[in-house]
């Protein structure tokens, strides 16, 4: 048990996206609260902090290039601020070739999932603006992983690259044979995604029969009713996975140690 655990308090874990900024109030490794903002700014923080003024401790990931930029205000309200860059200490081992380039919510992801289910073979899909589908080996290594564009992407791509198919918008239902151009290209898309996904599952499981698999990002629960494969979906990974690297970091600073 560390300070924050002894004391009550709390870390505040912030995810960055291209489009929306998330996050998440943690108390003992626990979400206590949720919040998705497309542009904070500190009149958000300043109510976020007199809501929760117990937060101690701050993690954030970017996968914008000026995304510390929105949350300066954020590191004078805490004791212990943590940028994750690739300086960071993680609890995994990165096998990736560039790790420069890799995505660092990519990475918290793979941190929340080997968590979940330590020992395991995993796959982690993330279903936002891009998808990725990332492999975590047994031996707690990130191994790396594919990506391509997402759902709203592929919609908007089928539109803006060519003069007459129109901008659908997320269906409710698909079809394997639609008969009107805005089912064809509804169907097409959904259906697209889940054939690619599945095809994924399929050739990894016949390596690790045992695979687990984790479905998240802001349309995971949307894909995940489409899938017969029993799997953990949670639009949260990557902010349990911030607040797992901070309790490590702080951890590590508290035991001047690298665990």
């Amino acid at each position: 048990m560390h300070f924050n655990e002894k004391m009550g308090l709390m870390n505040l874990a912030i995810d960055i996206g291209n489009s929306m900024t998330k996050m998440a109030v943690l108390k003992d490794y626990q979400i206590v609260d949720t919040f998705r903002v497309e542009s904070p700014d500190d009149t958000f923080f300043e109510q976020l902090f007199k809501k929760y003024p117990k937060i101690d401790s701050v993690i954030a990931v970017s996968t914008r290039a000026d995304g510390d930029a929105c949350i300066e205000g954020v590191k004078k309200r805490v004791n212990r601020y943590f940028w994750f860059d690739n300086n960071i200490k993680i609890p995994i081992k990165n096998l990736y070739q560039t790790p420069a380039t890799l995505g660092h919510d990519r990475i918290a992801g793979a941190v929340a999932a080997a968590a979940v289910y330590p020992n395991s073979n995993i796959l982690i899909v993330d279903f936002g603006t891009a998808i990725t589908v990332d492999f975590v080996s047994a031996d707690g290594e990130f191994v790396g992983g594919v990506i391509s564009p997402g759902l709203k992407m592929r919609l908007r791509a089928l539109n803006e690259f060519t003069q007459v198919l129109p901008l659908c918008n997320v269906p409710e239902q698909t079809y394997l044979t639609p008969q009107s151009t805005e089912t064809a290209i509804t169907s097409g898309v959904v259906n697209g995604i889940v054939f690619e996904i599945q095809g994924y599952i399929d050739r990894y499981m016949e390596k690790y029969p045992e695979l687990r698999i984790v479905f998240t990002g802001g349309d995971g629960g949307y894909f995940s009713q489409r899938f017969k494969k029993p799997m953990m979906a949670t639009r949260d990974l990557v902010v349990y996975g911030l607040n797992r690297i901070l309790e490590y970091n702080v951890q590590i600073t508290e035991n001047n140690t690298d665990l």
